[in-house]
């Protein structure tokens, strides 16, 4: 079995985590095959939004715990470069990446999602940033991005506690975006990134630069950093066609150029 799905619908490109007996667990595998989908992704410009979801009972376990202590200290620094380079791709490329959760998203499975751009969940899912459980930190990014989401000590009380928070909670701390039935989860999800995926994928892309960037840039370098993207923002077509289509009373027809 392929440890990753990746398939295209229409204009948004499908990435599945396919470890369902190991709750999606990470292997190279999936990790390098991830890597591969999102720059082929990046080339392609049929390709306008990406949807990352897992298979069977849940999002992601993150590690897999059935290998933990038996990997030299070699082959762990090997793995969580290759998780790194993931998690760069998923914040480097320009076209939105949708995290769809269900069941469990923990440890770097949660930090996974973490790095995605919108974050979709279904009300019973369950978060956790379970490392300590194991005696271990964070890996794949979280201790940089759940900071930035729900400040300092509340991050440390979940990296400390490694206890599973719900989805609801997660909600209403702003790491979830929107937060779903069960059922209506795929449905939703698909609604959304089909709307993604007829917008203006450029100025998308360099929204996403522009805010990520804002955590560890200063107000001047952000200010002149969008007097000039926007300078250059008004000859893609997109802009044209954006005007046009308000001046006309009618919905545009973004080609993402």
């Amino acid at each position: 079995m392929q440890s990753l799905l990746v398939e295209k619908n229409d204009r948004v490109l499908n990435v599945t985590l396919n470890r369902p007996d190991s709750l999606n667990s990470f292997d190279e595998g999936m990790l390098n095959g991830m890597i591969t989908a999102l720059e082929e992704a990046e080339r392609n410009q049929e390709i306008r939004a990406i949807v990352i979801r897992g298979a069977g009972r849940s999002f992601s376990a993150g590690g897999d715990v059935k290998t933990m202590g038996s990997a030299t200290p070699a082959q762990v620094y090997e793995h969580i470069g290759i998780l790194n380079s993931c998690i760069k791709a998923i914040k480097e490329i320009e076209k939105p990446v949708i995290a769809t959760v269900h069941g469990f998203a923990a440890g770097a499975g949660f930090n996974l999602a973490l790095a995605c751009d919108v974050l979709i969940a279904s009300e019973s899912s369950q978060f956790a940033m379970s490392f300590s459980k194991v005696g271990l930190i964070s890996d794949g990014g979280g201790s940089y991005f759940l900071p930035r989401l729900i400040g300092p000590h509340l991050a440390k009380e979940f990296f400390f506690t490694g206890e599973s928070v719900s989805a609801r909670r997660m909600y209403e701390l702003g790491v979830i975006n929107r937060l779903v039935p069960a059922d209506r989860l795929e449905e939703e999800t698909k609604v959304f990134a089909s709307h993604l995926a007829t917008g203006p994928s450029k100025a998308y892309g360099m929204m996403k630069k522009m805010i990520d960037r804002s955590f560890t840039t200063s107000l001047d370098e952000i200010l002149e950093q969008e007097r000039i993207t926007q300078t250059l923002m008004i000859s893609t077509e997109d802009h044209l066609e954006g005007v046009s289509a308000f001046k006309e009373k009618r919905t545009p027809s973004f080609s993402g150029n």
